[in-house]
């Protein structure tokens, strides 16, 4: 679906239907190309996660790494935290499956609007569901905690003890569906043709 001009028109028909995944109504803002959300998530540092435990809704900002299979479009978001808390706490009761939503974002930047309420955020994002659990197998944990310093040190294959790798909980959140968004910085007045 296009608008006079050739773009991705808005879904303004879209509505909420239980068990099923709404589309975004911005399809003009919507990322589909799996090279473009890849690198989207290679610029994000933090992403917020969100769960409901036994206290009710929690949300919590932490650092990631990932990796993202661009043929099926499949996620999986590594972490790293205390050994006890209210997060790793929710995943063990949920029996090491407990129900996510998660939010990351890049290139923030508030923009100029004609008039007050014109004023906008230009913004790079991914939003979506998965499943989190614990990491419990001695390589997927070392394999979580290189790819956490690949992503927020920059430090390619870091080593670890196993001393080291037992002394923080390893998680994961794996995710098959997610949708990432563009809103450009727009062009200044004096650059449009």
């Amino acid at each position: 679906m296009t608008d006079d001009n050739g773009h991705r028109a808005r879904r303004n028909d879209e509505t909420t239907v239980a068990g099923q995944h709404r589309r975004m109504r911005r399809a003009d803002r919507e990322v589909t190309d799996m090279e473009q959300i890849g690198a989207i998530l290679s610029s994000c540092d933090i992403v917020h996660v969100s769960y409901q435990d036994a206290e009710g809704l929690a949300i919590v900002p932490l650092n990631l790494a990932y990796e993202f299979d661009s043929l099926t479009g499949h996620l999986t978001l590594y972490f790293h935290s205390a050994p006890n808390g209210r997060k790793i706490d929710a995943i063990r009761a949920a029996g090491n499956a407990l129900p996510v939503a998660f939010a990351t974002e890049t290139d923030c930047e508030v923009t100029q609007g004609r008039t007050l309420c014109n004023w906008g955020e230009a913004f790079k994002s991914i939003v979506g569901i998965g499943t989190a659990s614990i990491l419990t197998a001695m390589d997927e944990r070392r394999k979580a905690l290189r790819l956490l310093m690949a992503q927020q040190a920059h430090i390619a294959d870091a080593t670890f003890t196993d001393n080291q790798v037992l002394s923080v909980t390893t998680w994961k959140v794996e995710s098959d569906h997610f949708t990432a968004k563009v809103r450009p910085k727009p062009e200044p007045p004096h650059s449009r043709v």
